[in-house]
């Protein structure tokens, strides 16, 4: 199977769960997308339920292409949608993956869910695509997020000057981090042995 079927699978731990994005996760997603701090940094700009439904529609439509494979994030503490992640940019001839796209509602920040999402993402493309690369790239304006990828072990490559237009008008500054096969063992390792105990979200 290629990249794109293979990919497209369910991924679970004792604390997230991750699954293929469907129609009927219109409404669970959309009660946690109105947050403007969602979409700060985010290529897209979700203000209005118009907004919405252009961003939801092209997850979907992303997904169904192969062109993404989008995934809906579950707090399994809690049983409620998080948000979503994406892998990208599937260049499986070169054996190179991208993680990205990646969102929580307000609820579901800090308590260890982007790590674990990551972490299986991760798990994923090394263990079972393959890959030999796993690329992200952020908004060089986005501290949190680079924190975020320096905290789970990924290096800072460097930055693509003037890479995209963002809502507004401004030229994005893209700072791309990289997670290498030979690396991930250990990688693996420190976020094994993080911190076991999941606070959960609000319910």
């Amino acid at each position: 199977m290629s990249w794109t079927e293979t990919a497209a699978s369910t991924l679970e731990n004792e604390y997230v769960r991750l699954r293929p994005i469907t129609p009927e996760d219109r409404e669970p997603v959309r009660a946690i997308a109105m947050d403007p701090e969602i979409w700060r940094y985010f290529v897209s700009l979700v203000e209005t339920d118009a907004d919405y439904e252009a961003y939801f529609d092209a997850s979907l439509a992303d997904h169904a292409a192969g062109r993404r494979v989008v995934f809906v994030i579950t707090d399994k503490a809690s049983g409620r949608v998080a948000g979503s992640m994406s892998f990208g940019n599937l260049a499986e001839a070169d054996a190179r993956i991208e993680i990205g796209w990646s969102w929580l509602g307000k609820d579901f920040r800090g308590h260890g869910i982007n790590r674990w999402a990551k972490y299986l993402l991760l798990e994923h493309a090394f263990e079972r695509l393959g890959a030999e690369r796993v690329e992200f790239k952020t908004d060089e304006l986005n501290e949190q997020a680079r924190r975020g990828l320096r905290n789970i072990g990924a290096v800072e490559e460097g930055t693509m000057r003037s890479f995209n237009f963002m809502p507004g008008g401004r030229r994005r500054d893209a700072v791309y981090y990289s997670v290498l096969r030979a690396e991930w063992p250990e990688i693996k390792r420190q976020l094994e042995s993080g911190p076991k105990v999941h606070t959960g979200a609000r319910a």
